[in-house]
């Protein structure tokens, strides 16, 4: 790396450490430092066992047990054993913890519109904050199974359904696609999955069944800021590991020219061209894969 890269770098780090406070003894005024504020509110945002807050913080065993108990002598957090495991310990927030929690959030947000409103061009500073976040938090994007119809599932089929509307040569139109029902992409049919990153959508992929032996890959999308991880490959995997787990046999797909990184994909994962299979006026690329 040259140099001026790694000024860069340091320069950037620098900005974000006197941007969150994270040197402050007092973080957002409630005082406590940082770490403890972190961890309360891991502890508040539904991560109850130990273990778990302390790999999502990256913490060493030391100062997670030091941190906890900081907090217990506050009143605001309670420990206790695992009811499934008694080696294993669980925390909770007390009523204290959970009006300490709120005052975080609320003033956390304000600092958020605060950094906001005095940005010059808002969405391209959103966007570079995605590109760090994922980047440095690539390998803790989790997928997981979700209902086509929630709200992060929604979000990326109309991120998905937007972005194809400005590359397609004619735009796009849902109404006119075959459009899988939300009823074909859950199980015992198939699957939708949900790729996200510390609770935000950042991608998704549906498996169409009709309860027999060949189902179809729908709607695969990766957030612009999440490109480049090899998030696409992880859900096609997931997709494929799915079907199997169905009992599916043969999947089937289809996409557009007009995605020359889907294609490449899709070519370099052991799918095969085929002729149609749909009346779909978008797709003009048909692929099939034996499981």
């Amino acid at each position: 790396m040259e140099p001026a890269e790694i000024a860069r770098v340091r320069r950037f780090a620098r900005a974000v450490t006197a941007e969150v406070g994270a040197l402050d003894s007092s973080f957002l005024g409630r005082g406590r430092p940082l770490g403890a504020a972190r961890v309360l509110n891991a502890v508040g945002a539904g991560r109850a066992e130990i273990g778990e807050i302390r790999a999502y913080l990256g913490l060493d065993s030391g100062l997670m047990s030091r941190l906890l108990r900081s907090l217990e002598e506050e009143g605001l957090v309670a420990t206790a054993p695992h009811p499934a495991d008694a080696r294993r310990r669980v925390a909770s927030l007390t009523e204290a913890g959970r009006r300490e929690f709120a005052a975080y959030e609320a003033l956390s947000d304000a600092r958020a519109v605060a950094l906001l409103e005095r940005a010059p061009q808002v969405d391209a500073l959103l966007h570079a904050m995605d590109r760090v976040a994922l980047a440095l938090g690539r390998d803790a994007i989790a997928i997981r199974e979700a209902d086509p119809t929630d709200a992060g599932a929604r979000a990326c089929l109309a991120a998905y359904y937007a972005e194809l509307a400005t590359r397609f040569a004619g735009g796009f139109d849902v109404a006119l696609s075959c459009d899988p029902e939300a009823a074909a992409m859950v199980r015992p049919r198939g699957v939708f999955l949900l790729a996200c990153a510390d609770g935000l959508p950042v991608g998704c992929v549906g498996l169409k069944g009709g309860g027999g032996a060949v189902a179809e890959i729908k709607r695969l999308w990766v957030d612009p800021a999440a490109r480049g991880l090899g998030l696409a490959k992880r859900l096609m995997r997931e997709a494929e590991a799915a079907a199997r787990d169905l009992g599916i046999r043969t999947l089937r797909l289809d996409t557009n020219s007009a995605l020359p990184e889907a294609l490449a994909l899709y070519r370099r994962s052991g799918w095969v061209e085929i002729d149609r299979f749909n009346d779909d006026p978008y797709p003009d690329h048909f692929f099939e894969k034996a499981l």
